[in-house]
């Protein structure tokens, strides 16, 4: 990742794959992972990779593949079932079948991993508090980076919509917003990635924002966490 003003790019790899974005959609429109509603998914699957690409983000291959995956899979969704094999009473493949089995796959491995991981934690932990009563009402959530680029798109959907003078103003480095970033955080203990957004005044602005978050997620102890299933995203100090 770069530091100059020049050149702001992140990996969304680093922090998540197609799988990921796959899973993260279908829990969005609460869909059937066994009867994935393709049309949608697909057109809210490639929303998100224009998104990336306007902010400059470096799209991995990976996503690209999925992408040619899905416009397939709805291509052989939209085509009229074989009239012969229909007639012969012959089982028909269901184009999404191999897609649900690696989503299957691996959100398995992923559930495994996240458990391997917590009991680690535990583990390694010597002093552990008692349970609370508000523990049974508490609905948070961790939150994904497309939970983040969804903030985003907000954001910059409410700004395309205002009419504004443009002035010209001098731009803050990705340094420099880490640094406001990490001092908002740590002074109140969370911050609500809404507000912070908002707070931009440019696009230039709100991509470095946005690099500045994914950045101090992955280098900081903090985290990003809803308070309900797809409520505000929150920054909260670990």
């Amino acid at each position: 990742m770069a530091e100059s003003n020049d050149e702001l790019r992140v990996k969304i790899g680093e922090f998540a794959g197609p799988l990921d974005l796959l899973l993260f959609l279908i829990r969005q429109e609460q869909a059937n992972i066994f009867d994935i509603p393709i049309a949608r998914i697909t057109d809210e699957y490639l929303r998100f990779i224009r998104l990336m690409k306007s902010l400059d983000i470096a799209v991995a291959g990976d996503f690209l593949v999925m992408a040619s995956t899905l416009i397939e899979i709805k291509s052989k969704m939209l085509l009229p079932r074989d009239p012969s094999a229909v007639s012969a009473g012959d089982e028909i493949e269901d184009p999404r079948q191999e897609l649900v089995d690696r989503l299957l796959e691996y959100e398995k491995y992923k559930s495994a991993a996240q458990m391997l991981y917590e009991k680690s934690t535990l583990e390694q932990a010597t002093f552990n508090r008692g349970k609370i009563e508000s523990d049974e009402e508490n609905a948070e959530v961790d939150a994904s980076v497309f939970d983040l680029l969804t903030v985003f798109q907000k954001i910059v959907a409410r700004r395309a919509e205002e009419v504004k003078m443009e002035i010209h103003r001098e731009e803050i480095s990705l340094a420099d917003m880490i640094k406001d970033l990490k001092r908002r955080i740590f002074e109140n203990g969370e911050l609500s990635l809404l507000a912070f957004f908002e707070d931009m005044h440019t696009k230039r602005e709100l991509v470095t924002a946005f690099i500045a978050v994914l950045e101090i997620v992955r280098t900081e102890t903090v985290k990003l966490i809803q308070k309900k299933t797809f409520g505000d995203v929150i920054l909260r100090k670990v």
